[in-house]
């Protein structure tokens, strides 16, 4: 695909085109070649998603001299991760002067891309950033990065073969990789939460999880229930009643909305270099606490719902039952019967590795939490026991130490790695941090794996350094 940038961004990207040489990056390619079965060469890197963190996870990695990375999306070029898709916010939850994925690159940030278009009195005017652009600058810092990005192509299955993983591909090829990166977001090792009684064979006509494609059109002159009142729902109970909905009820298990993003109390450079080296309890506790105080919906989301007439929230209701009833389904709450001729489920994900296809050859070889940590009875939850206990490098653990040393080449760099790491995989502040050290990590596996190779080329190596004409006279 061509491009022709704006005089400004072309201006932008001279300049990091210039901070690169000067730092020597890319860095030389030194990964020694490795032939894959039947022909080819086997990548160094292959990563899962498209999104921001599989873009600055292969930055990251390609600025090490690590050359062969390629990245692969099943959605369409321009529309990897949910800011083009299932992300319904007007804006991001994120200030806009958060660095993001740039690298430690001040010209990769989203206010370098923003004012070389705008300018600085457009930067100092602008609130939030809008969820479109920011899909905008994703899709420049793709392009500036050179990345080898297969859209349209997921990974349907990740099987071991010795010292490689064989990628059995959505559009029916293969590919074989080293090392595998899962950056795929926030269902990338379990997938949506959904609760009893929604039949599968009803989705799509009387119900939808919020990270569905849904057809907000159709909802206009119907009853939309929403169930949950977290940031997607709130965002998905907008999308409906700008759709022209006839009426909108949200249901709240709780008596009232949470107010305090207690998550953000743990922002900041100590938790984001610090968090994986904290004892067990420490990081089980605070994460615990986090999910029991629950994070509110940004108040712009709830405003934009409180601004329609025909909106109305519904406290300590949650759903314990559901049924259809003709065209609708009723769905039993302790406030009574509420019927619903759609249901969006703004429940949030499950991390069950369990239900990822991809993972079937392995799955049952991850460690979890819950294998490597017992919690006080009074601090036992389930589903943050269904987290992966991740190394370092954030990749996967054995469950039975020495039956499985492939997963220490299979990395966890999406949402649930937060337990382990924090919040360095996902969210816009800590992005560069998590990806810089997933890299280094996989830097320092593949030279450990080749170091014999290395050391041939080393013993091999026969370059002069003096020629001997340098002291007139004298024998060198």
């Amino acid at each position: 695909m061509q491009h022709d940038p704006a005089p400004g961004l072309r201006v932008l990207e001279d300049r990091l085109h210039e901070a690169l040489e000067r730092l020597q990056e890319p860095g030389t390619a030194w990964v020694p070649p490795m032939a894959a079965p039947g022909g080819g060469v086997v990548l160094d890197v292959a990563i899962l998603g498209a999104g921001m963190a599989g873009l600055a996870a292969g930055f990251a990695l390609k600025r090490e001299g690590v050359s062969r990375v390629t990245l692969f999306d099943p959605a369409p070029e321009g529309s990897e991760g949910p800011w083009a898709t299932y992300a319904r916010m007007r804006t991001l939850r994120s200030p806009k002067q958060l660095a993001g994925p740039a690298l430690g690159l001040d010209d990769l940030t989203f206010r370098a891309w923003f004012e070389a278009q705008h300018g600085a009195a457009a930067w100092e005017a602008l609130g939030k950033i809008p969820t479109g652009m920011w899909m905008d600058y994703l899709r420049w810092y793709r392009r500036v990065a050179g990345l080898d990005v297969r859209s349209g192509v997921g990974v349907a299955r990740i099987v071991p073969e010795g010292a490689l993983f064989r990628l059995a591909l959505s559009d029916g090829g293969v590919a074989f990789a080293r090392h595998v990166v899962l950056a795929t977001g926030r269902d990338g090792l379990g997938g949506p939460r959904l609760l009893p009684g929604f039949l599968p064979e009803w989705r799509g006509r009387f119900w939808a999880h919020s990270a569905d494609a849904i057809d907000f059109a159709a909802l206009a002159g119907r009853h939309v229930v929403v169930v949950g009142a977290g940031a997607s729902a709130f965002d998905n109970a907008a999308a409906a009643l700008e759709a022209g909905c006839r009426r909108l009820t949200m249901l709240l298990r709780r008596a009232a909305l949470p107010r305090v993003n207690s998550g953000k109390s743990m922002e900041g450079r100590g938790f984001w270099h610090g968090w994986h080296a904290l004892p067990a309890e420490w990081r089980w506790r605070l994460m615990l606490s986090v999910e029991r105080r629950q994070t509110p919906p940004p108040h712009e989301s709830v405003r934009r719902v409180a601004a329609h007439a025909n909106a109305m929230l519904l406290t300590g209701a949650g759903v314990q039952g559901v049924a259809r009833a003709g065209d609708a389904l009723v769905l039993e709450t302790p406030r009574g019967p509420v019927r619903a001729e759609f249901v969006i489920l703004g429940t949030g994900f499950l991390q069950d590795a369990a239900l990822r296809p991809e993972l079937a050859a392995v799955a049952g070889e991850i460690r979890l939490w819950r294998d490597a940590y017992v919690p006080p009875p009074d601090e036992a939850d389930a589903a943050l026991g269904l987290n992966p206990w991740l190394d370092e490098g954030f990749a996967f653990t054995e469950r039975e130490p020495g039956r499985a040393p492939h997963l220490a080449r299979l990395h966890c760099f999406n949402f649930a790695a937060t337990l382990s790491h924090g919040k360095v995989t996902g969210d816009v502040p800590a992005i560069s941090v998590g990806a810089q050290r997933l890299a280094r990590a996989i830097c320092t596996r593949l030279l450990a794996a080749d170091i014999a190779a290395h050391a041939a080329r080393h013993a091999a190596f026969n370059e002069p350094e003096i020629t001997g004409d340098e002291w007139p006279g004298v024998v060198l």
